[in-house]
């Protein structure tokens, strides 16, 4: 399938386009995070992949689009936008919130008869397990922007200018919602190989949470961590593109 007879879409981004690379790599971002969070991926990974970044509703050029606050929702619509780049293999990356909304596109890829070559699930503990206590996106709005200052996964220019941050906070809560009330249903696990990323002091993941990511899976989960917190990857990027490249190259 070429370029030209896919339907234009507002939700996949190539930067680096790359129409003979032998997989594609899909990457979806965190919460309150865009498309171009993964810009530096795709430079690193052309021509070895044809890296495509998800674009959420709600932010950047999607700004005035309402926002999906559902990760099944965002998963239904996600996947039927893939579909029609899956000519070949594909990997899929998503950090935090992107890590359970790439299983659920998993799911809905396995489901069509594409197998991904490898979910690699960074920043985000197991489908199965939630916390009852998180609320941040039910939070005042004061409380919201401390807990993204607190996280450092945000650009600094974004955090200092105070307008621009608060233009993108529906967004953001939009995210953490979606986050913060999914709940797993039980269901086939997915055949495709797990790739499981984390920062060893991030708050958001236990390492109960992250090593019940072998159950969703009848294919190998392999477990790697590295020094920082839950934007681990701001520190370790180049690491973390080797081990893709690696893994998708196999």
């Amino acid at each position: 399938m070429t370029t030209s007879t896919r339907p234009a879409t507002t939700w996949l981004r190539r930067f680096h386009p790359t129409d003979q690379a032998p997989v594609r790599l899909f990457c979806l971002p965190h919460a309150g995070g865009s498309a171009s969070y993964y810009f530096p991926v795709s430079r690193a990974l052309t021509p070895a992949a044809d890296v495509i970044a998800v674009q959420y509703p709600g932010r950047q050029d999607r700004r005035n689009e309402p926002c999906v606050d559902d990760v099944r929702r965002l998963a239904d619509l996600i996947s039927v936008e893939m579909l029609p780049w899956c000519d070949r293999p594909v990997a899929l990356f998503g950090h935090s919130l992107g890590a359970t909304l790439g299983f659920e596109v998993a799911l809905r890829l396995e489901a069509a008869g594409t197998i991904p070559l490898t979910l690699f699930a960074s920043g985000r503990r197991a489908p199965s397990r939630h916390r009852e206590n998180e609320h941040v996106h039910a939070s005042p709005d004061a409380q919201l922007l401390s807990t993204i200052r607190r996280m450092s996964g945000t650009d600094p220019a974004v955090l200092a200018d105070e307008e621009l941050l608060r233009s993108i906070l529906p967004a953001i809560r939009a995210d953490y919602k979606a986050a913060e009330t999914y709940r797993y249903q039980p269901g086939p696990p997915l055949t495709c190989p797990i790739e499981v990323l984390n920062g060893t002091t991030d708050p958001e993941v236990t390492e109960t949470e992250a090593a019940a990511w072998t159950t969703h899976t009848t294919g190998p989960c392999t477990f790697h961590t590295y020094d920082g917190g839950h934007f681990y990857l701001n520190d370790h990027a180049p690491t973390v593109i080797n081990l893709i490249r690696e893994r998708v190259a196999r």
